[in-house]
């Protein structure tokens, strides 16, 4: 017998007869949807008091209209589009300058180098 080896050995359980004890994989599809809830239909949420249904990919009114009015849905279209117009001005206005700046600290730097040169060339005449 030994002292420290393992004295604890479980039995092997038995193999299973079945995968599955439940007989419905035998039904057919539609007796499955009946028996299992599986026909949900289109997902619809209530916001607000307006009835959404979500239908090809977009949240649509079940009402048929369109959620608020439709002048004020161009109207934030075209701020949209104004708002995206200004920030690209911006943007390219940002590059110049930085553009601006980088030339800017090139050519003080060369100023720096060449009154640096002109100093040690004074320096060594006299």
């Amino acid at each position: 017998m030994p002292l420290f080896g393992n004295s604890f050995s479980p039995k092997k359980t038995p193999p299973r007869k079945w995968a599955s004890l439940s007989n419905l994989h035998l039904l057919d599809r539609s007796t499955r949807e009946v028996e299992l809830g599986l026909e949900y239909g289109t997902p619809t949420m209530n916001l607000a008091g307006q009835s959404l249904k979500f239908e090809n990919g977009n949240w649509v009114s079940e009402s048929g209209g369109f959620l608020g009015d439709r002048r004020e849905l161009q109207r934030l279209r075209k701020r949209n589009q104004q708002l995206e117009e200004e920030n690209n001005l911006l943007r390219l206005k940002v590059d110049i300058l930085l553009d601006m700046l980088s030339e800017t600290t090139a050519e003080s730097h060369l100023m720096e180098k060449e009154l640096e040169e002109l100093k040690q060339h004074s320096r060594r005449k006299k």
